[in-house]
């Protein structure tokens, strides 16, 4: 790999701090600089775990360009950072959300830019519009929704969403401040030469995410089963479906990108599980219950959440074809490595997780 120091922002969340720790034990003698500013809920507990594989840590935020600059002769930048919620600024200011998640990510491409780093942007399926998705043809059994196969259209097939479906309608402030910063990317690639790659994931789940309602959902049901407590279907009857991708599927996609970025330069993909590892969240529910064996009492509340949507499933033909990219873990595997985690860790999470 021709990476000498690689600067990853929102390195002590979740994906960010995975990429980290992989990429540390792949490539023992490359350097690692992760930024964060420590907002999201344990992700405190990742600084020990990056300490111990030499990982150098610099508390600070995308939003301060100063802070940004302040790391020094690195040749790829990965940026991880985000506020990552649908509903985020929708009963506040959105300044936040637009702050982190645009200017941000503009300061990492100035920070690039001066550095002549490449940029490997982590982008989200939040980009399409949810009108659009909100009325895809979906057939309804008795544990989820599915595609129609005979009412396909632009970006729609069998697989699910491709990179090739519309993009004109309102998608929450979060799918608009990412969309919007892809935008910048491609204006900075063209004019000053940088190497860039935009990755839309949907779905990424596995052990060290600290889960929550509006992001992080697999981890939260599981939790949830783990410490018998109450949950509830909101909107859809619980039908509702999306592929998911294990973070460890997640890190090779990144490596190989690494290791030849010249093959994925100037290209957006949309990266996720796949139809054969989506899942409604009536089906979650028996994976929990098979896992733990807890069977919980789950309310259903016919109200839909805000952008919330019934299917969301990635198409990932794309990368297939370009890489080969196929995801190895189950979404099985994904939620059995959840509960192990979750077990192993069980007084520390119950105060994070619940």
């Amino acid at each position: 790999m021709k990476y000498k120091k690689v600067f990853i922002t929102g390195g002590a969340g979740f994906v960010g701090s995975n990429i980290a720790l992989n990429l540390k034990r792949d490539y023992s003698a490359l350097e690692i600089v992760v930024l964060d500013n420590l907002v999201r809920k344990g992700s405190e507990l990742n600084l020990p775990r990056l300490r111990a594989e030499g990982i150098s840590f610099i508390k600070g935020d995308v939003r301060n360009l100063e802070d940004i600059q302040s790391v020094r002769g690195f040749d790829l930048l990965i940026e991880c950072s985000a506020e990552p919620s649908v509903s985020a600024g929708y009963t506040t200011s959105p300044k936040y959300v637009v702050d982190t998640n645009l200017f941000g990510a503009i300061n990492c491409l100035e920070a690039c830019r001066t550095e002549k780093a490449d940029f490997i942007f982590l982008s989200t399926s939040r980009v399409y519009p949810i009108e659009a998705l909100s009325v895809l043809p979906l057939k309804e059994d008795d544990l989820r929704f599915d595609i129609d196969s005979s009412r396909l259209s632009a970006g729609l097939s069998a697989k699910g969403i491709s990179e090739q479906f519309p993009l004109s309608g309102y998608r929450s402030f979060y799918g608009a401040s990412k969309l919007s910063a892809e935008m910048f990317i491609e204006e900075y690639a063209k004019a000053y030469g940088l190497s860039t790659v935009i990755d839309r994931f949907g779905v990424i789940a596995g052990p060290w995410q600290m889960g929550k309602i509006d992001q992080g959902v697999i981890t939260l049901w599981a939790a949830y089963h783990y410490f018998k407590k109450n949950l509830k279907y909101i909107g859809f009857n619980g039908k509702q479906v999306r592929d998911v991708l294990h973070i460890q599927d997640a890190y090779s996609l990144i490596k190989s990108q690494l290791e030849d970025i010249s093959k994925y330069q100037g290209g957006i993909y949309n990266v996720g599980g796949g139809l054969e590892n989506s899942v409604s969240l009536r089906q979650l529910t028996g994976l929990c219950q098979k896992i733990t064996g807890n069977t919980l009492n789950i309310q259903t509340d016919d109200q839909a959440r805000f952008a919330d949507i019934p299917y969301y499933v990635t198409d990932y033909s794309k990368l297939e074809n370009l890489c080969r990219f196929r995801p190895k873990f189950s979404i099985e595997k994904t939620v059995s490595d959840i509960f192990e985690w979750i077990r192993d860790n069980e007084d520390v999470l119950k105060n994070i997780l619940l």
